[in-house]
């Protein structure tokens, strides 16, 4: 046993070397980083998982920084051998934190409360990472001034803060993954274990500490070079098909599916069309709008970004030009240039007549300037705030500046059947930004039923053009979409504001009963 005399309560000899002190102010910052990686991991997944971006944010970051306090609380209980008992928290971090988004996604096929498993993991983890600002604080007493060593470690720990805020969007998710983010900061968390424990390798007693570090090392490895693995093997217990294309980008999660010649696109877990019906959707999409409108010779496309409606907006020659505004590149470019892909959009996205932006088109209707004859607005349901602006009353003021005066509009509008209030506040929030509205509904079999929503400034009529070759729609098929049962009648609904968004809520209620 070593003589106490010559060891502080914190574990550290004084005349233990003064690369120790560095390696404790980096570990401030590496810890730092890592756990806020972890909590926007944390949170991006839950996101994904169970929408609402919000509201999963909101309850993991306060779960989160609950649980940092009571680890904070719990290190006053640490009285002897404190960078002991830091490395050891380092090595359960890593394992914790590097498992973290590879274990969620495993996990979330397969067991019945999936929030359950979240917050036990983020618990666990925000203890964890509050006790490591305490404890080094109280291992570095002894070598600052009390000024010097607050200043020094704060100023590491916001600066950790900043780089894991910058680097999560920009770098890690669109470059590396969740997944593999995750298992390279368990890597970063366990290297300042093993830092610390070869600095401290004169010490008695860390061969079993250091075995841990060198196991959860290993397995942090493994699972880093099988990171595609772990994903591809969540996503098919996820969606029960084969997934033959996956990419996270900075926008969101791209996945494809082929079961037999049945081809499926989803965004962020939610389906977007499936080969096999995709027809009824984009056919009862498009033609109630160009069979309404005289001269399409201008038509916008706001969302899109597979190149399914713009196929059916180019079988029209009277249409000349066709802008296509799609927040993510990777949408367009994948649909444009992968084979397979631009002949289900009989290569649309191609056209001489196509003009594709790739921007947010929120902010691109407010300095666009029209007129469009026909505008087609296919964004996904708002499942999450950053969707559901692209659903109110100012967004629809813009649009409506761009719509010509004898022009049509068409909104995909989410379920009348499971989401009624959700489909109703859609036509609301259209009349609230000065336009007449309609609604119609198409039965599309892997959706169920579904809504669109008609508009224009003045009533949109009955008359409608419709071409000759339409796998769906015909003349008597088209008005009866217009016709509501008692259970889809429209109801009194708020308006979709920017300040209350009341489609997201609403929308997360309804489709929240039907799933459960």
């Amino acid at each position: 046993m070593v003589d106490p005399v010559t060891r502080d309560d914190s574990g550290v000899e004084p005349d233990s070397p003064a690369s120790l002190a560095v390696i404790l102010l980096v570990s401030v910052l590496v810890v730092a980083t890592c756990g806020l990686i972890y909590e926007l991991l944390a949170g991006t997944l839950a996101s994904y998982l169970l929408g609402d971006s919000v509201t999963q944010f909101s309850t993991v970051i306060g779960s989160y920084l609950f649980a940092m306090g009571v680890g904070s609380y719990l290190s006053r209980h640490v009285q002897h051998n404190e960078i002991g008992v830091f490395v050891r928290v380092e090595i359960l971090i890593a394992a914790l934190g590097g498992w973290s988004a590879a274990g969620l996604f495993l996990l979330f096929p397969i067991v019945e409360d999936f929030r359950v498993a979240l917050y036990a993991l983020v618990l666990a983890i925000g203890i964890l990472v509050g006790l490591e600002i305490p404890l080094l604080i109280r291992i570095l007493r002894h070598r600052f001034a009390f000024r010097d060593l607050v200043s020094n470690v704060l100023t590491y720990d916001y600066i950790g803060a900043l780089i894991a805020s910058l680097l999560f969007p920009l770098v890690l998710v669109p470059w590396l993954g969740m997944i593999r983010t995750g298992f390279v900061f368990g890597l970063a968390n366990v290297g300042v274990a093993v830092a610390l424990l070869l600095a401290l390798r004169a010490r008695q007693g860390i061969g079993r500490d250091l075995v841990a570090a060198l196991i959860v090392l290993v397995s942090l490895i493994a699972g880093l070079f099988a990171a595609d693995h772990i994903q591809r093997r969540s996503e098919v217990a996820f969606y029960g098909e084969p997934v033959i294309y996956a990419r996270s980008t900075p926008y969101q999660r791209i996945v494809i599916t082929r079961q037999d010649k049945d081809l499926r696109l989803y965004l962020n877990g939610n389906l977007q069309f499936s080969t096999r019906d995709e027809y009824r959707y984009h056919e009862a999409l498009v033609w109630p709008v160009l069979g309404r409108v005289a001269h399409p010779r201008q038509v916008l496309i706001l969302g899109g970004g597979d190149g399914l409606a713009a196929r059916e907006v180019l079988r029209d020659p009277r249409v000349s030009k066709v802008t296509l505004v799609d927040l993510d590149p990777e949408m367009t470019h994948l649909f444009r240039d992968v084979p397979q892909l631009a002949q289900l959009n009989r290569h649309s996205l191609s056209s001489p007549r196509m003009h594709i932006i790739n921007t947010d088109a929120f902010r691109w209707v407010r300095k666009a300037t029209g007129p469009y004859d026909a505008i087609l607005i296919d964004f996904p349901d708002p499942t999450e705030f950053s969707l559901g602006k692209l659903y109110t009353e100012s967004f629809y003021r813009e649009v409506a500046r761009l719509l010509a005066p004898a022009g049509v509009l068409t909104v995909q509008s989410t379920s009348p059947l499971v989401a009624p209030r959700s489909y109703w506040t859609v036509a609301s929030t259209l009349e609230a930004a000065g336009l007449s509205a309609r609604g119609y509904h198409a039965y599309v079999p892997s959706f169920g039923e579904w809504g669109f929503t008609l508009a224009a400034h003045s009533p949109p009529g009955d008359a409608v053009a419709l071409p000759v070759g339409l796998r769906f729609l015909t003349q008597a098929s088209e008005r009866g979409m217009f016709d509501f049962p008692p259970d889809m009648a429209r109801r009194p609904t708020p308006v979709n504001r920017l300040d209350n968004q009341a489609l997201v809520r609403s929308f997360a209620e309804e489709w929240g009963h039907y799933d459960g």
